[in-house]
């Protein structure tokens, strides 16, 4: 048995006071007329930003498990954010919910699956007054947002739900395997990890398998390949150019979440989870000569956008917790002490919360996500260590 962190109570006592910090900063974002403000670095609204769905949706996740683990001010944010998909998002004419409340933007799936899994993971958390909301997103995803026929999830419709969009993409894929993963454990219907391992089986053990770990993001509805999509467009917040290094790493925390349930099983998942965690730490950290992990490679893994976000670092510590626990495999603990020192010395800052992108200097940048508007990322690199057992 290797000596790591993950069992050291000083370590453990520091996650739960960075996670209180994080949910600290946030307590200055809810907005009276509902869904949370956009913060900058100062932790003021930043303006010309509008409220949006999948930061409340987020912060639902969050608060829920800040109050699984009984910290002050999380409910008051979880409340918040359910008053808000309640009212300010819903809509009321066409059903699920509006991206940008105000403005006419499709429905997305990346936005749906998010609801889904704060309302399921509020619900583990013994918020019930979140049940509605995890039946209403059940109903949108079976009729809506599922394809039964590819076993895979829909990306996004105009507001009344026609015009379905020529378009898959894995990330909506791999956020509604997380969501799935929560809402089977909300709810104990073993098709929602039956699911999640239709869709795995696709993205990961077909296509990024085919790669060498790198997962193609853009696909045609049929599923093809479209391995030059936005390649004018590198620092696309949602849909960049190349293969993605954070996405890999929540990939491989979600196979392995897969891996110990007991509703489905599959001989490759931790396989598969170590390829994918492997190919982006081993294979692309500093890969520009700088620390750190870039944003994205090409299909040579070269570096294309070199920014660096807060949110890969924080999906390689849960990733390398994930593994730790699963293989005993002491690689993982020398990469989960790697990356915690690498965000304490570039993302954390003196207050305990996160800088979200670094320029090219490695300090506070803004290209792709500008500000400090989401506490999901950080959040989860604080409580996976200390609930992954």
């Amino acid at each position: 048995m290797i000596t790591t962190w993950l069992d050291n109570p000083s370590h453990r006592a520091w996650l739960e006071r960075n996670f209180a910090d994080i949910l600290q900063f946030a307590l200055a974002s809810p907005l009276a007329e509902g869904g949370f403000a956009y913060l900058g670095a100062d932790s003021t609204p930043v303006p010309g930003r509008k409220p949006q769905l999948m930061f409340t949706a987020r912060t639902l996740y969050t608060a829920s498990l800040g109050v699984a683990h009984g910290i002050p001010g999380a409910g008051d944010l979880a409340e918040h954010a359910l008053t808000s998909l309640d009212g300010l998002y819903a809509d009321q004419r066409h059903g699920g919910w509006l991206s940008e409340p105000g403005t006419i933007t499709r429905k997305a799936t990346y936005d749906h699956v998010q609801v889904g899994l704060g309302a399921a993971t509020a619900v583990l958390a013994g918020i019930d007054r979140a049940k509605p909301l995890l039946a209403q997103v059940i109903s949108i995803i079976d009729e809506r947002l599922w394809d039964s026929s590819t076993q895979t999830l829909r990306e996004s419709f105009a507001e009344d739900w026609s015009d379905s969009e020529d378009y898959r993409g894995a990330n909506a894929n791999m956020h509604g395997i997380e969501a799935f993963i929560a809402i089977g454990k909300a709810t104990q219907d073993p098709r929602w990890h039956e699911r999640s391992l239709a869709v795995a089986e696709r993205l990961i053990n077909r296509h990024a398998r085919a790669r060498d770990w790198l997962l193609p993001e853009h696909y045609t509805a049929n599923w093809e390949e479209l391995l030059d999509y936005n390649a004018d467009e590198p620092n696309h917040p949602f849909r960049p150019y190349g293969a993605t290094f954070g996405h890999s790493l929540e990939w491989a925390r979600f196979l392995l979440e897969l891996e110990r349930s007991s509703q489905v099983s599959a001989p490759w998942l931790v396989e598969a989870a170590v390829g994918l965690t492997r190919r982006a730490l081993d294979g692309g950290w500093a890969l520009d000569g700088r620390p750190g992990l870039v944003y994205t490679v090409d299909w040579n893994g070269a570096p294309v956008s070199v920014s660096r976000l807060h949110w890969p670092i924080c999906e390689g510590i849960q990733a390398s917790a994930a593994l730790i626990r699963v293989t005993g495999d002491t690689h993982w603990e020398n990469w989960y002490r790697r990356l915690w020192d690498h965000a304490a010395r570039y993302f954390i800052d003196e207050r305990g919360t996160w800088i979200n992108e670094l320029g090219e200097d490695l300090r506070e940048g803004g290209l792709i996500w500008p500000g400090r508007p989401d506490v999901y990322h950080c959040g989860g690199a604080c409580i996976t260590p200390l609930d992954w057992i």
